[in-house]
């Protein structure tokens, strides 16, 4: 592993810089309609064909799924403006499976029967949450439809054998790919920052007890003892606790001098920062991209639940590229599309993921349709999952060369590591990018 920010990447993607207009595609509430006003073109085209989005969108998962849904519709509001692909206009077809403001295994799992059951769906962009993940794979995959994921980081989804327990009918085909480093990345990788760069030798770990929580939480302890470091206590909390006192008092005797928490905002993280102030623990605060949600402003982000004051200098991580040579570009167009959005105008950690798994399908998409005009819908969607799936092609997208590995895992991936400044958004506070880690050649 080496620190410190890397140069400019090789084939930066330059973005369509064209105003991007709004249309009427169906979306949850608090979500921007996604099709581009119609063209010249669009009246003669073939039709619609419709990109899935599977994230929670609602209550307090909106800071999460929301802005990246943002990046989502954009790719597709730039294909569109830009005439569409092989003759048909695209569809952001966006589907929320938040539940009383968290994530819902069972609503993601219904959510991607939908999609598999809609002719016009030729892949899904999504999910955020790795246990979602775990239910939506043995459906899209008995389907032969592609999903990406900006997100996902649980390592079980891609690396055999657990694996292939997702893919019992069609062991051999792979439909799941992301542009997320795994856990095996952002864990190891956070505890060696916490060791190494912010001086934390004995740490309090607390995990949500999910699929991705707890798994993040132990390959963190596992590198962090190996460099050297103690745990003065390691506890479960599941994602309904609220009175985080009785974990705080009993870890103050072991005198830790920081906190790293598995999971995610919904989970409790906020309350166990605010918490933490409250009884005088003033240790920094880590822990993975599940706390990295937003800006204080933000329904539901860490900052706003703990504080600004509470969660200034907290540090987080995410699973990809947190600054890349188009993100300028990126931003602008970001905010010309969405700008009178009031809470979400800004991109968020995984806007730039999100657009980039949408062009790799886009891209699948057009690359299939040159040699095969008039495929039907079938084929076009299985066209799309062998395209994208396939570890020799590469993908030009916003954050730079994109391929993926015969696993599905991105051959490329990268640990961001963000802070909390209380000052920033002028003054609400937010996340502020501070550098990455590169895990391999882009």
């Amino acid at each position: 592993m080496r620190y410190g920010k890397i140069g400019a990447l090789a084939g930066a993607v330059v973005l369509v810089a064209a105003a991007c207009s709004t249309g009427s595609s169906p979306a949850p509430s608090g979500a921007a309609p996604s099709g581009a006003a119609p063209s010249e073109s669009a009246a003669a085209s073939k039709g619609t064909l419709k990109i899935g989005v599977t994230l929670p969108l609602s209550g307090g998962a909106a800071a999460d799924g929301q802005p990246t849904l943002k990046g989502a519709q954009l790719a597709v509001q730039q294909a569109n403006a830009a005439g569409g692909i092989g003759g048909y206009q695209l569809e952001i077809l966006p589907l929320d499976h938040a539940v009383n403001g968290k994530y819902n295994e069972q609503q993601g799992a219904q959510d991607m029967q939908t999609f598999v059951g809609d002719a016009a769906v030729v892949g899904v962009m999504g999910p955020y949450n790795s246990a979602v993940a775990k239910v939506q794979i043995p459906i899209s995959n008995d389907a032969g439809l592609v999903q990406c994921s900006p997100a996902n980081t649980n390592t079980g989804l891609t690396l055999p054998p657990d694996a292939l327990a997702y893919r019992k009918n069609y062991p051999e085909r792979i439909n799941y790919i992301r542009v997320a480093a795994t856990d095996a990345v952002q864990g190891p990788g956070m505890a060696s920052y916490v060791y190494d760069k912010l001086g934390l030798k004995n740490l309090l770990i607390v995990d949500d007890v999910t699929t991705f929580g707890k798994g993040v939480a132990d390959t963190f302890e596992a590198k962090f003892k190996e460099l050297g470091g103690t745990v003065a206590q390691r506890v479960g909390a599941p994602p309904d606790t609220t009175d985080f006192n009785g974990i705080i008092t009993n870890a103050k005797t072991k005198n830790p001098d920081g906190v790293y928490y598995g999971g995610v905002v919904t989970s409790g993280a906020g309350l166990l920062l605010k918490q933490m102030r409250q009884q005088g623990l003033n240790i920094p605060f880590t822990g993975p991209d599940g706390i990295v949600n937003g800006p204080g402003d933000a329904e539901g982000s860490l900052i706003g639940i703990a504080g600004k004051d509470n969660a200034d200098g907290s540090w987080g991580t995410t699973a990809a590229l947190g600054d890349f040579p188009g993100k300028a570009d990126f931003d602008a167009a970001f905010k010309e599309a969405f700008g009178n959005d009031a809470t979400f105008s800004s991109p968020g950690a995984y806007s730039g993921p999100a657009h980039a798994c949408t062009t790799v399908m886009l891209t699948s998409l057009a690359e299939f349709l040159k040699a095969n005009p008039d495929a039907d819908m079938a084929a076009i969607r299985e066209g799309v999952r062998a395209w994208a799936t396939d570890p020799s092609h590469t993908f030009d997208t916003v954050l730079g060369p994109e391929s993926f590995d015969a696993n599905g895992d991105t051959a490329a991936p990268f640990l961001s590591f963000w802070e909390v400044d209380k000052a920033a958004k002028d003054g609400v506070g937010d996340w502020v990018f501070k550098e990455f880690l590169s895990f391999g050649k882009k």
